[in-house]
Order: C-alpha cells, then structure tokens, then sequence
C-alpha cells in the first residue's frame, strides 16, 4: 500500500511558508462546462440566480403575487401544486443544465466550429415553435371553462378519434420528440466556442421548457387519474418520453455513462419483461404509452428522490453557496490543519477532518475530493505518504463525509423522505456509525504514520490555533442548523435560518455578503445543483420501472428465499447489489435505487425497516471507494498522479470498517442507539476497540511494532469477536486482544516470517 522508506525528521522544510487553504470550496470547472463572456454570462447568471431564488421563496411559501397584489401570468403563485412544482424543478434544471454543459468535452486548444451544422440545426425551432404554439393553445382551452368537467375537475378528451388527440399527435407530440431527438444527436457533431451557446442546447432547453408548459395546465385536468393505464392521453407519453430522453442526455453531461447505462437496463427490461425467465419475467409486455405516461408521475421521475432535490437538497445547496461565499470552507480547512497538522502524518488527520466537514454539506464524494484533495493530497505527499495512499485516505474521508450526521450529504433527507420516519431519529441514529467510521480511518492512518516513522508539520508550517479559535464562530451557522432541527423546526425552515446565518456572520469577516454577494450566492447554487437535480431524476426512472414492473417484490422474494437458507448469505447478497447499484453513480442516486430494489425484500426478512435503510445506504455511499468503478478514488488519482486502480484498492483497504459497520448494527441494534444508555455505551466502546484491532491487523502494526502474518490474522479475528455486540463475544476478543499483546511483547515474533516449504525428503 505504501512505501517502505521511513521519513527523516531533519528534511528540509515542507513548505516555504505556513498552509493556507485558499479556495477550497470553489467549484471546479468541468471539462465540458461553458465559459460565456458579454451577455451569455449575464442570461445564464440571471436564469441561475432566479431558479435558486425561487426554491428558496416557493419553499418558504413567499408568493411575489400576494406581495405586489399583481395578477400577472407566470408570476409565482405559491404554495404551488406540488406535481407542478417539481414539474418547473427538473425543467428548469434541464434548461439551465443543456445551456451550460456541452454535449462534448472541450479540448485544451480551440478547436474550429461548424457554422454549418449550427445554422442547419436552427432547422429545429420550426417544431419547437409548432409545439408550443399548441402547448400554448392546449393551456387555453383548458382554462377557458368551456371543456365538459367530471367529479370537479376538467376533462381532457384526448382518445383516439378525437380531435384533441390528432392535435396532441400531429402537431405537439411528433415535433416534440423530432427537435429532441434531433438536437441530442446534433449535439455530438456541432461544435461551437465555449464561450458561445450552441444551438443544439438552446433547442434542448427549449424543449424542456415545453414539456413543462405542457404537462402543468394537462396534469391539471382529470387526464391525471389516468396516468399509468391505456387511457393516459397521448400527449403526455410524447411529453414524458421527450422529458426522460432529456434526462438521460443531461445525466451523461453532469454525471457520466455509469448512471445513464444502468438507466438504459432498466428501461431495456421494462420492455423486455416478458419475454425472459424466472422472477424477472412479467405477465403482459407493457407498450411504449403507458409506460411513458407512467414514469412522469409521482411513483417515478416525479417521485421520492425528485420530491428531496426539489426541496432539502437545493436548499441545502443554497446554504452550501452561502458558506463558500463567506468562505467557511476555507476555515474549515485552516482549523483542521490548525488542530491535527502537528501529529504525525498530519496532513492525513487534517483531510479525515476537514473532508467529513465539507463532505456532509456538498453531498457527492468525488467532489469534496476535487474540493479539500487539492490542498490535502499533495501535503500528504511531502509528509511522506505514498502518492496512491495520500489519494486513498482523502478518497476515504470525503466519501464518510457522506454518512455523517447532520447532513449526510442530504442521505438523512432522502431516506426520511422514502421510510417515513423522522429525520431527527435519522441524524441520532447515525452518531455511533459515523464515529467508527472516520475512527477507523484515523487509527488507519496513524498506523501507517507510525509504521513508516513520519513527523507532523512544524508550528512555522501550519496556521495560529490561537487565531483560528477567535474565528470559532464561523461555525455558528452549522451549530444553529442543527440546533433548530433538534428544538422540532422543520427541515426547510431549519436550513433556510443556517442560510440566513451564514450572511449575517460573513459581516464579522473580511468576505462581506452584501446584495451582489447574495446573488452570487443564489447564481452559483443554482449551477451547483444541476447535476445533483440531473441525477436524481434519472434515478426517478429506475424507480418509475421498479414500481411499474414490480421487480423490486420480486428481488425481495429471492432474498427471503435466501434467508431461510442463512440470513447472513442474504445480507451479504444485499450488500453486493447494493455496492453494484452504486459503482459509478452519486451517493443519492445510488440510494435511491438500492433503497427501492434491496430495502423492502430487508424489511420482509423482519428486519427493522431503520436498519435495513441504513444498511443498504452505507454500501451504497462505499460504492465509491470499491473497485472497479470507485469515483471517488479514481477523482483522488487525478490529483496524486497514482494509478486509479491501485488508488481504489488503496481506499477499500483504508475504508474496510465501513463494509463491516453495518452487519454491526445489523447484529447489535444499540449501534443505532436502538437500546437503553449503557447498552449503547458498551456497543459503542466495544466496537471501537474491535475497530482499532481490525486496524491494526489490516495495517501490521500493533502496539508500537510491526506484527508477524499470524499476529495480524489474530488481530482482526479479535477484532471480529469484539464487534459482534454480545458479552460472550466481548470477553473472547478482549482475552485474544492481551493474548496478541503478550505474545508480541515477549516473544517478538518477525513481522517477515513466513512459511518454510520442504521437498518429499
């Protein structure tokens, strides 16, 4: 894992002159994403600072048409419907997101444009302009009065034969789905200046703009009751596949193939269901228009994880903006360095702290890599870390940023959102599991410190604690989030006080918000929430076909067939679906899709349905640091410079209590603080030392030496034995622990002994 040369005290100096993190909360810029100039970055600035203001009003129930006593169309009439609502959330998303990211990725050096192709995909705007144009004539008549109306609410007769239905076909859907298509294969071939639109994208939001205008005035008709049957109009299935066709091709921009891929499966299978054997066949093949007309609902893209994204997680990313408007993840990283840079290998302590800080606020692993690695991972280096191992240990902290309460990285949001249980059981129950995580860490990286006899940083080369201490409160708007969350505050109002906080505590600093700063703020958590918004939309598919085709049941049905052979073999079945559903998706995505196909068939097995939740989040957040496909290590390796593959292994190694933490809470319900006080203090202590031993064996080094094949093997059978959670199981690891301690001691067996191999002589 690392190398084998020992650190001399007496180098030369690590650094010219003391750390100071300096922007290690700004946003990086993405290969593909565009860098308008002149009016271009005024539109999109304007377009992304209105999208996160809105959330922020909508969520907060302040309407500008009560305020102004204005009745103008379009004006924000608030509280909104809430199918509309994440309507105008993902479109919104999908038109700022197509105006921003290319198609492609933009190479080093300018590469010429192709006038032609973009003056020919102009072409296009005739069917944007015939499908908006009835959009427009189709909301009109809806609200004209004239339409017949049943149980209260307008009818939409849009059935074959009827005049509705030939205008929802000829003119809205068909030119729909034709500049769609159209543009997202255009956009692989037009090239166009990063600093100018392209017209593929402009088509493309455009586009997105009408499935909205569409499905707002239809969804509120009593077409709504029939979605998911055959009489769903069929405007609504152009629309929905129009809008999935988006989603997917936005999700490739922001978030890669991995997500998009496991997307396509599934959509691959709905149609296909019946055709193949065992539990995954289906009675009845499902056509192309109930699907559609299902998946757009509220049990698929409309659903669970849209409801999160278009309300604790844009909020939570506004007050992430806020923070680094005011610069608190500078401080963040100052204070960690501050605090741990003095211990040996302390630019490795510094990233476990300062990563699960900004990790459980921004919500994706490889992005707080790219965030705090950049000041983290080469230190580390030149402390003596091995390129690879320096990736892993900030690959590692920044993906346990995602299981660490409050935030979690909006998991807590998530999943309070899918089981219904509130949030604060949520938060508390996460305090134990997190605190063995980041201590496994830690004891993972002062064994290696230790191993390979590394120094901490001098006090010339780190920043005043003294002076960090005068600028604690920079952490008052975390204190105050999770203190108004714990007083019964409900979520959103509990996030948009932290917003607030972070404003008024940012006067105490260098970094004033004043009006300009406060846009700045809404413009950049605009554009920071597209690929989050993206991906939780796609995964909304997945869940659409699961709830659709019923293959989650059916999942849950192998499990329990499983079980009654041996529950563990079905966890442990659970657990690698739910690393695979992961590899290569974001940390809610991933969630999302396991809590859907792997939770309930836990559940069915009797498992409490907390548990099981927790369980299939832990592994799907470690997804990524697991090979093959770790985002999060191979995000760490661009940094290092090591090799991804190695650099994976490296942080699976390092991450290896995360993969046995939840069969812990699994086994032993006080982990989750599932029991009386002295319950959870024994699990808690027992474990801790389960986890330093298996550390310790993981790493060879124990009690101030490096330790012999056995002693390692030994170690981590004790360290078995101590998390297993029974008192029975306690005394066996603490007796093997001394035994192990007593044999090193006396006996100082060669850490290098190995096997002796005769011949038949």
């Amino acid at each position: 894992m690392t190398d084998t040369t020992a650190i001399n005290p007496d180098d030369e100096p690590l650094l010219d002159g003391p750390v100071h993190a300096e922007g290690v909360d700004d946003e990086p810029v993405e290969r593909n994403r565009r860098m308008f100039e002149g009016w271009g970055l005024t539109l999109v600035a304007v377009i992304a600072t209105l999208y996160a203001a809105f959330h922020m009003l909508a969520l907060n129930g302040v309407s500008i048409n009560s305020w102004t006593g204005i009745d103008l169309p379009f004006l924000p009439q608030f509280p909104m419907e809430t199918w509309n609502f994440r309507i105008v959330h993902i479109a919104g998303a999908l038109a700022l997101g197509f105006l921003l990211f290319g198609a492609r990725l933009f190479p080093d050096e300018d590469v010429a444009p192709t006038p032609m192709i973009s003056k020919a995909g102009f072409v296009l705007l005739i069917p944007v302009a015939i499908a908006a144009w009835t959009v427009f004539s189709f909301a009109q008549l809806v609200n004209s009065g004239t339409l017949p109306e049943m149980g209260g609410l307008t009818t939409w007769a849009a059935f074959p034969g009827t005049e509705i239905y030939g205008r929802e076909v000829t003119w809205f859907g068909t030119p729909l789905l034709i500049a769609t298509i159209g543009a997202i294969v255009l956009g692989w071939f037009e090239k166009a200046p990063r600093k100018t639109f392209a017209t593929s994208d402009i088509i493309l939001a455009l586009c997105a703009v009408v499935v909205a205008l569409y499905l707002i005035p239809i969804y509120s008709t009593a077409a709504r009751n029939s979605v998911g049957t055959s009489f769903v109009p069929v405007g609504v299935a152009f629309a929905a596949t129009a809008g999935t066709l988006m989603i997917l091709e936005l999700t490739r921009r922001v978030a890669g193939l991995a997500l998009v891929i496991i997307t396509g499966i599934f959509l691959l299978y709905t149609f296909t269901a019946h055709m193949l054997p065992g539990i995954l066949a289906v009675q009845t093949p499902y056509d192309w228009k109930r699907f559609f007309g299902f998946v757009y609902t509220d049990a698929g893209i409309l659903g669970p994880t849209t409801a999160v994204s278009s309300t604790y997680i844009i909020l939570f990313i506004i007050f992430a903006a806020f923070l680094q408007a005011s610069k608190v993840g500078d401080y963040f990283v100052n204070f960690a360095f501050a605090a741990a840079g003095r211990a040996r290998g302390g630019p490795a302590k510094v990233a476990i702290f300062a990563s699960g800080l900004m990790g459980m606020i921004n919500g994706t692993s490889a992005g707080n890599v790219v965030a705090t690695g950049s000041l983290t991972i080469p230190l580390m280096k030149k402390v003596g870390y091995h390129k690879k191992t320096a990736g892993a240990i900030e690959a590692a902290a920044s993906t346990g940023g995602q299981i660490m309460p409050p935030i979690m990285g909006a998991g807590a949001f998530i999943m309070a959102e899918i089981t219904g249980i509130p949030y604060t059981d949520i938060a508390i129950a996460a305090i134990i599991p997190a605190i063995l995580y980041f201590a496994s860490i830690y004891f993972m990286v002062d064994l290696e410190a230790a191993k390979l006899g590394m120094r901490g940083m001098r006090d010339d080369e780190l920043p005043v604690l003294k002076k960090m201490l005068r600028q604690v409160y920079l952490f008052l708007p975390i204190i105050i989030l999770i203190v108004a969350l714990f007083m019964g505050y409900s979520v959103i109002r509990a996030g948009t006080l932290a917003t607030a906080a972070a404003a008024m505590i940012s006067w105490l600093t260098p970094h004033r918000m004043g009006l300009m700063s406060i846009l700045k703020a809404f413009e950049l958590a605009g554009i920071m929430s597209i690929q989050i918004i993206a991906v939780c939309a796609c995964a909304g598919i997945i869940v659409g076909v699961i709830s659709l085709t019923g293959v989650g049941a059916r999942f849950s049905s192998m499990l329990l067939g499983i079980a009654a052979t041996s529950q563990l073999l079905a966890l442990f079945f659970a657990m690698c679906i739910a690393i695979l559903l992961g590899m290569g998706m974001p940390t809610t995505a991933a969630y999302a899709v396991a809590a859907s196909v792997v939770a309930p068939g836990l559940v069915n097995l009797g498992i409490p349905q907390l548990t099981a939740h927790f369980f299939v989040f832990y592994f799907a957040v470690v997804s990524a640091i697991t090979p093959p496909v770790a985002l999060a290590s191979y995000a760490a390796a661009g940094i290092s410079g090591a090799n991804p593959m190695e650099t994976s292994v490296a942080s699976f190694k390092i991450g290896i209590s995360a993969f046995v933490v939840p069969f812990m809470f699994f086994y032993n319900g006080a982990i989750l603080m599932d029991g009386t006080w002295p319950e959870i203090i024994r699990a808690t202590a027992t474990a801790l030392v389960g986890v330093f031993l298996l550390s310790a064996g993981v790493q060879g080094y124990f009690m101030g030496g490096r330790s012999a094949w056995f002693i390692r093997v030994a170690l981590m059978i004790a360290a078995l034995f101590m998390i297993a959670g029974s008192w029975t199981t306690d005394f066996i690891g603490v007796g093997l622990a001394v035994a192990i301690f007593f044999v090193q001691k006396l006996f100082h067996p060669s850490p290098d002994a190995g096997f002796d191999v005769r011949g038949a002589d």
